[in-house]
């Protein structure tokens, strides 16, 4: 009886916030509570409901919310990371749905960053699930017991791709330095994790340009094992949460309506190239939460990643997220195929319900100024060209079910154009940033190297700046925001 009277005023004192949290084709986050509080072992199990649209299982792979939890004590402006119980038997899912926990090694410790919950079984439609609880063991948190706090909670909706071979480059060698088997115009098969050779001798990975010749070492993340990735890029109300939870300090770094060197901005609180959002005092907003977000550079795209848990993707898993295992298409777009339409019109409000009505378009791309909704020049939301019975290229979806990996705007990823990124060893994020707003993970390259590739072209570029193999500006140091470039994180795939 006292143990219960004690969770009642622990629970009391938390105030729940998030009805919507990390949209991505309407993921939301509903009913938030504390289930029960387990005062001798120093952990709560966080209740909610989670449900998002268009989920999916098949005999090739299946979509996940990536499910993590922030909380602030009472009187501190800070927001910390919730270190979640490190076993999927500490959570529990409804029946027909599972869980893993992706886990951070923070000094010498395993931490739960968060959980994966996707279908067990085959099947498709939107999912709705009740009473979800996550275990959050608050003591390793070192808060004490009945701290006054606040809780939010995010999902973020992701694609698992397979472990598996596939190719990179093109069929002939023709795209802008593109990955090739030195020795013939042919792409090259990647078949598993280990050292890769590069140079002008015959059999190695090799590209025209932005390649260094020697290794690429084992450690660097080359999409042959299984990642998560995804579905969308970074959408404009997932960038407002984002936002949100940082301390001033963090937030005058990562505030893209500035326009303080190194970084610049979009220079207003006003919308441009559709980029709606507006921070006033501190305090982010925006009016398309579902629009795909602009003005990201990659200090921006890293710090959102080390804050959820996840990392960057490289340059080899983009190909892979693209093609799959399927051979290659030459001049192929992450639809499989050499076809493509652009965007011209939109029909209905821009509420995250509109649709595109330009007939067979597929893509946002090559300058066209929309016509209907908001109109203008800029991204759309994720996932827009995607209707029940679409064929994937109709979907404009790349072969795992991933979206807009051509066009919309540019996909930052880390390449093997020198040491800086082949150094990176694929280390998540462990929920939080340095004092200024910059992620702190070992290895990851920062905001000015040429470590970066922009993959995948953008809602201003021509037709072969979408093609998945072209890599003409890989080697291009990301210095300031830009309104054609976003961010795609992924997360290695827990093993359990």
């Amino acid at each position: 009886m006292e143990n219960k009277k004690r969770l009642l005023v622990f629970i009391a004192m938390i105030f729940l916030l998030l009805l919507r949290q990390g949209r991505g084709n309407n993921i939301q986050i509903q009913n938030v509570t504390i289930a029960s509080w387990e005062m001798n072992e120093d952990y709560v199990l966080v209740q909610f409901d989670l449900s998002w649209e268009n989920s999916f299982r098949d005999e090739v792979n299946w979509d996940a919310a990536w499910v993590f939890v922030k909380y602030q004590l009472q009187g501190s402006s800070e927001w910390q990371h919730a270190w979640l119980g490190t076993t999927a038997a500490e959570h529990t899912v409804p029946a027909g749905y599972s869980c893993t926990v992706g886990s951070t090694t923070i000094d010498t410790i395993n931490r739960g960053m968060g959980v994966f919950i996707y279908r067990s079984a085959n099947g498709s439609g939107n999912t709705s699930l009740a009473d979800v609880q996550i275990r959050w063991v608050y003591g390793a948190n070192g808060v004490a017991d009945g701290a006054p706090l606040t809780l939010k909670v995010f999902a973020i909706e992701m694609v698992y791709v397979p472990q598996g071979p596939f190719y990179l480059g093109d069929a002939d060698a023709d795209l802008y330095y593109n990955f090739y088997t030195y020795g013939t115009s042919g792409p090259y098969l990647v078949t598993g994790e280990g050292e890769i050779p590069l140079g002008q001798t015959t059999g190695y990975l090799w590209a025209p340009n932005y390649v260094e010749a020697g290794a690429l070492p084992a450690a660097f993340p080359k999409g042959y094992d299984a990642f998560y990735c995804m579905k969308y890029e970074i959408s404009q109300g997932q960038w407002v949460d984002f936002f949100n939870t940082l301390a001033d300090s963090q937030k005058t770094t990562r505030d893209m309506t500035s326009y303080v060197a190194p970084l610049w901005g979009k220079y207003s609180d006003n919308v441009e190239w559709r980029n709606t959002i507006s921070i006033i005092s501190g305090f982010a907003t925006c009016t398309t939460p579902d629009r795909t977000c602009n003005y990201l550079c990659w200090s921006d795209g890293t710090a959102y990643a080390d804050w959820a848990g996840l990392r960057p993707m490289t340059e080899l898993e983009y190909e892979k997220a693209c093609r799959g295992t399927l051979p290659v298409v030459d001049d192929e777009f992450a639809w499989g195929s050499a076809d493509i339409i652009g965007a011209a019109a939109i029909s209905g409000d821009e509420d995250g319900t509109e649709i595109i009505s330009t007939a067979g378009a597929n893509c946002r791309y090559n300058y066209i100024p929309l016509a209907g909704g908001d109109g203008g020049d800029g991204p759309l939301r994720g996932g827009i060209f995607a209707r029940s019975a679409t064929t994937r290229e109709a979907a404009g979806s790349s072969y795992y079910g991933i979206m807009e990996l051509s066009g919309n705007v540019w996909e930052l990823a880390v390449n093997i154009s020198n040491a800086a990124g082949k150094g990176y060893t694929g280390l998540h994020g462990d929920g939080s940033l340095d004092d200024t707003g910059m992620s702190d993970v070992a290895n990851w390259p920062v905001y000015n190297s040429t470590a970066i590739s922009y993959r995948g072209g953008a809602w201003d570029g021509d037709a072969s700046a979408q093609r998945v193999s072209n890599r003409y500006l890989a080697g291009l140091p990301s210095f300031d925001r830009d309104g054609r470039n976003g961010f795609r994180c992924v997360r290695t795939a827990p093993s359990s």
